[in-house]
């Protein structure tokens, strides 16, 4: 009966991360027509354009805990000549597939938030 107890005790809710958000992150962009790579050094706030994609990093969020591991962006990307934005949402670096662009030309993935960790000297 006490292993049980332990064992549901164990088995219980895991305790969500603290995060904790940076300044800025860097993402990568490709587009799949002529096979460019791209890395955008992106402020919190920013956008950059890179052919008739344009991509704003709202906010880049990473574990207290581990700054070097795991990055999280919210991210508006919009394409011209229209309008309304292609994607608005968080993409997690360690799992792009998870919340991806869905577009025929260009794909989009964050590679990392700019951290105590990763701060240029």
């Amino acid at each position: 009966m006490k292993r049980l107890l332990v064992l549901a005790l164990l088995a219980g809710p895991a305790q969500a991360q603290e995060m904790a958000s940076a300044p800025g992150g860097v993402l990568r962009v490709l587009d799949k027509l002529s096979g460019v790579l791209v890395d955008l050094d992106l402020s919190r706030g920013e956008a950059k354009t890179n052919g008739r994609l344009s991509v704003q990093l709202d906010d880049c969020r990473y574990p207290v805990d581990d700054p070097a591991s795991d990055a999280e962006a919210h991210l508006t990307i919009n394409v011209s000549p229209f309008v309304d934005s292609v994607f608005s949402g968080w993409m997690v670096a360690s799992s792009p597939a998870l919340s991806a662009l869905d577009h025929p030309r260009y794909d989009v993935w964050v590679l990392r938030c700019d951290t105590p960790a990763t701060a240029s000297p």
